[in-house]
């Protein structure tokens, strides 16, 4: 048993949901495919095409086809949809685990 599966009590949880996870790998490249995004996050393609439709259409990022493939622009002033956190933005939850500032995060490449 590993240590954050016996400091959790036994219970396999994280802190970040997957749409959080999916945002982020996003953020660490925002031209890569589906299915490595989907691979990094330990989630199906699909589940990956849907939470990559949520935030979509939560506003958080944007899509664009290039060629055959799909770039992605985020937006780092859209705001946690918890009401505990509304006033947060989430550049600042991708400029912690993105290594990446949070006024650069739609700007990369």
């Amino acid at each position: 048993m590993t240590s954050a599966a016996t400091a959790g009590g036994g219970r396999n949880w994280t802190f970040l949901t997957n749409h959080g996870h999916v945002l982020l790998a996003i953020a660490r490249d925002p031209t890569a495919r589906l299915r490595d995004v989907a691979a990094e996050v330990g989630v199906t393609e699909r589940a990956a095409q849907a939470i990559v439709a949520d935030l979509e259409a939560g506003g958080y990022l944007h899509r664009t086809r290039v060629g055959r493939r799909n770039e992605y622009t985020l937006n780092p002033a859209g705001h946690f949809r918890h009401p505990a956190e509304a006033d947060r933005q989430v550049g600042h939850l991708l400029a912690l685990f993105a290594e990446t500032p949070a006024d650069d995060v739609s700007s990369r490449p």
